[in-house]
């Protein structure tokens, strides 16, 4: 892969290659067919997740544990050739291995059977009526075959071309190949018109006549229910488990903005020009903060953001040359070819321009937009194109009618992908989406903010798609921006800068792939000089010493690559069975096959390397051979691989300390690859925090019935709007209480609002939650405040509910955190209201963390003397 996938992409990998891997057993054992989808919401690169698993299918994949099928053949199948070819682009850019292996089926397609390693893309249209691809003949008397055969499955005469059912036929007949036919968007194409006459791809998932049923059926899309719906009337076909990823990973990866931001008028009236003015300001002023971002970070072209417009259906010459003349106006310099429109539904075939006035607006594919940067202006309809995104769209003004929230929340989410596929560190504003709706109030708004709050998926019409996102996404209201407060010393900013977050776990962490990538990086860099080397020339050492620790376990592990054991069954007629044991020697493919298993145990750059260390520069091929051996019978012994792994840990540990400093004055873009890599932590790994640069807010609250109040402001805040203050929405007394009784201690400097999701500028602590999977806590406040000695200190205070079932988890993580980290904290403290009153433990006592490693209940805690009166 030329990308590093997510962790949650890897982990939805792995998941899917296990069906495959069932699903292919099963037929060839069995014969038994079998289905399952992978559900994933609207931007977290469902096509990158299918590329990798088609090439472990093709190759194998180390990291995963899976062995490659020889006779793989995949059919992608969509009902859109644009999207298809979208897709076959997207995998040509995520696969190396896959670039001439991902071919078209055209209309004059005529092989005999599909090539095994190979990706056919094939959609709906071709396989119409009266298709080459499917011609065939057919019986005109014959009115009920004519509505229940599919066409290309009529009975022909032999002299009738090869048809793409006969293509079919022959790759599932052959018992050396697997055919994985893959539904890219599967919700599309999955409804039936009436009892009786289904869809194409039922029927070519389903089969019919000679033509056989597809053995494995795997789904693509952000919205599933359809096609498990559609599957469950297939009959004999085994439903796999489903994989669907967690749409709040998704969210907490940087793929997706953050914040959406939601314009809409306070009074009735029309006021489609005034917005429409606004959002191209919007645009405007986020082409120029992308600019001034570009020029921070180096030799870096600047994201040029696309403004969408969304039309009615059947928008009047009228409205379409007010609507030019209105940006024109908000836009003077903008070129007369940077607007375009993506309509569909053109003029007549061969005239997809639109004439506005005397402009001529022309028609560009849908899939085009993202990289043609001459457009700046979008004219729409509705949700564009089925898995069409342009992650430079930042700002959408819509001309829909309230009572269609679905058209806009379609659209919105093919614009939350993150142009750079990362967060920008600090900066809420180039991670946020603009929305403007001239034609909604409050409360039809707020129906539109709920569906986008929660990624809701529509089930209106076959074109439903999700918004995509999850928990740690924002719906603002014409939010206010907030910047550095000038109030705040340069003492408390340095303090800040210097506080310690912590890395989350993650299962299935591979720590020699994680430091080799380390090495590389640091290298690429010129942090530490030939990285690479000094990793592996590491790890030899520990090979070369662990195999002499272990060296009785690895001569046993050798005779056992050297041989073969088996045993031989004979029977007599009339008589009982005899056995007999017998031992041969591996031949070199045996022998490469162990070390194949090293290698997904050790790494294959780790394998090659000590290969190489062990023949030396004069080395012949028995030498090599003996190397192989060497190195299949030392992963066999399981010390040693794990030692490799924990020295390998060690090892990336401390270059990630040493270089924490200097890697401060990376681009971010750098600097955002080594997150990732302390992210692939077995345990939590210090980092540092992010100092903010732009924050956003509401400054109102509200109400479910659209209803607003003004939010309470408060002074002394990190990042404040321009009179100094921020407007704050506190969800408890208590909480508002600990900030009254923080800012009015002797010394206070200041207060900071840990955000309560994953951003680069928000503290975290690890815990283990009930079932053993790590989780952050961000505690809710940071105060600032002086010492005796004069020094800017930092309290860690939260507010603390002893009610929930993770209170107490929390608490022990907390304890952890405060175990290596309280010399960087002036206190850190829990709060939880205990009937009327507040009481507070002191986590930086060692007491404190012992009581609460031996606890069974979080309010027993509060209410013991180890906690005082706060």
């Amino acid at each position: 892969m030329r990308y590093t996938l997510k962790d949650y992409q890897l982990g939805a990998v792995g998941d899917v290659l296990k069906n495959l891997q069932r699903a292919r057993d099963s037929y060839h054992r069995f014969n038994a067919r079998s289905q399952f989808s992978l559900a994933a919401t609207t931007g977290a690169g469902k096509t990158v997740m299918a590329a990798a698993v088609v090439e472990a299918l093709f190759f194998g994949n180390d990291e995963l544990d899976f062995v490659a099928d020889p006779g793989a053949v995949v059919l992608w199948f969509s009902d859109d050739p644009a999207l298809n070819e979208q897709s076959r682009t997207r995998i040509r850019a995520a696969a190396s291995e896959l670039d001439y292996r991902l071919q078209v089926v055209s209309t004059t397609f005529a092989e005999v059977s599909f090539r095994p390693g190979h990706v056919y893309f094939l959609n709906t249209q071709k396989l119409a009526k009266g298709s080459r691809l499917v011609k065939g003949v057919f019986d005109e008397s014959d009115e009920e075959n004519e509505h229940t055969k599919l066409p290309g499955m009529e009975d022909r005469p032999d002299t009738v071309q090869t048809s793409i059912y006969d293509t079919i036929t022959n790759t599932v007949s052959n018992p050396d190949l697997t055919l994985y036919l893959v539904l890219d968007e599967a919700h599309r194409g999955m409804g039936t018109r009436s009892a009786d006459r289904s869809t194409i791809v039922q029927r070519l998932i389903n089969g019919q006549g000679g033509v056989p049923s597809m053995p494995i059926v795997f789904g693509i899309s952000a919205t599933v229910e359809r096609f498990e719906t559609a599957m469950k009337g297939s009959t004999d076909r085994d439903a796999l488990p489903s994989v669907t990823v967690d749409a709040a990973l998704v969210q907490a990866s940087g793929l997706l903005k953050d914040d959406i931001a939601l314009s809409i008028p306070t009074e009735k009236g029309s006021f489609d020009s005034v917005l429409l003015a606004r959002a191209v300001e919007k645009i405007r002023t986020s082409s120029a903060a992308w600019e001034e971002y570009a020029n921070t970070q180096g030799d870096v072209e600047a994201v040029q953001p696309l403004l969408v417009v969304q039309m009615d259906d059947k928008p009047s010459q009228e409205t379409l040359v007010r609507t030019l003349e209105t940006i024109y106006a908000a836009w003077p310099d903008l070129p007369f070819d940077a607007v375009a429109n993506v309509f569909g539904d053109h003029e007549g075939v061969g005239h997809p321009n639109l004439h506005i006035g005397k402009q001529l607006v022309p028609y560009i594919e849908p899939q085009r937009v993202q990289d043609d940067k001459r457009v700046r202006v979008l004219l729409a309809k509705n949700a564009i194109s089925t898995g069409w995104d342009c992650p430079r769209a930042e700002v959408l003004v819509s001309f829909r009618a309230a009572k269609n929230p679905t058209h806009i929340t379609q659209l919105l989410g093919r614009m939350m992908r993150t142009p750079l596929a990362r967060r920008i560190p600090g900066n809420e504003l180039l991670n946020s989406v603009d929305c403007l709706l001239p034609r909604f109030d409050r409360k039809t708004a707020t129906a539109v903010a709920q569906l986008l709050m929660r990624g809701a998926t529509s089930k209106d019409g076959d074109d439903g798609d999700d918004a995509g996102g999850g928990k740690g996404r924002r719906v603002l209201f014409d939010p206010i921006t907030l910047y550095p407060n000038a109030a705040i010393g340069s003492a408390v900013w340095d303090c800040f800068a210097a506080l310690p977050s912590v890395t989350i776990p993650r299962k299935n962490v591979k720590p020699i792939r994680r430091l080799t990538a380390l090495a590389t990086a640091l290298s690429k860099d010129q942090l530490v000089e030939e990285a690479v080397d000094k990793a592996h020339s590491h790890l030899h050492a520990v090979l070369d010493g662990r195999a002499v620790q272990y060296k009785d376990k690895v001569a046993a592990a050798r005779e056992d690559v050297l041989t073969m054991e088996g045993e031989e069954v004979r029977g007599r007629v009339g008589g009982g069975l005899s056995y007999e044991a017998f031992a041969v020697s591996a031949d070199p493919r045996a022998i490469e096959d162990y070390y194949k298993d090293a290698a997904r145990i050790l790494s294959p750059a780790l394998c090659s390397t000590y290969v190489d260390h062990l023949v030396g520069d004069d080395g012949d091929e028995d030498d090599l051979l003996d190397a192989h051996i060497a190195v299949a019978a030392l992963a066999r012994v399981p010390e040693i691989a794990m030692a490799v792994e924990d020295e390998a840990d060690r090892l990336a540990r401390t270059w990630l300390t040493q270089s924490r400093v200097v890697r401060k004055s990376l681009s971010d873009e750098r600097q955002a690859e080594y997150e990732a890599l302390e992210a692939m932590s077995k345990t939590p790994e210090p980092v540092a925090l992010d100092v903010p640069v732009v924050h956003q807010t509401d400054s109102k609250l509200r109400n479910e019935d659209g209803s607003e109040e003004e939010l309470p402001t408060y002074a002394m805040h990190l990042m404040c709007s321009d009179d100094g203050t921020v407007p704050m929405h506190f969800t408890s007394s208590w909480e508002i209480e600990v900030l009254r009784a923080e800012s009015s201690r002797s010394g206070f400097r200041g207060w900071y609002r840990n955000p309560d999701r994953t951003t680069e500028d928000s503290l975290a602590i690890a815990y283990e939650d009930e079932s053993g999977d790590w989780r952050a806590l961000r505690p809710d406040f940071i105060f600032f405040g002086t010492s005796h000695n004069g020094a800017v200190v930092a309290d860690l205070v939260d507010p603390h509910g002893h009610h929930l079932s993770d209170a107490l988890p929390k608490l022990r993580g907390l304890a952890n955190f405060a175990e290596r980290f309280a010399a960087n904290f002036r206190r850190i403290e829990s709060v939880a209201e205990i009937g009327d009153e507040l009481r507070v433990l002191d986590i930086t006592k060692a007491s404190v963390r012992q009581a609460i490693r031996d606890a069974t209940s979080a309010r027993a805690l509060y209410e013991s003397d180890l906690a005082d009166q706060y």
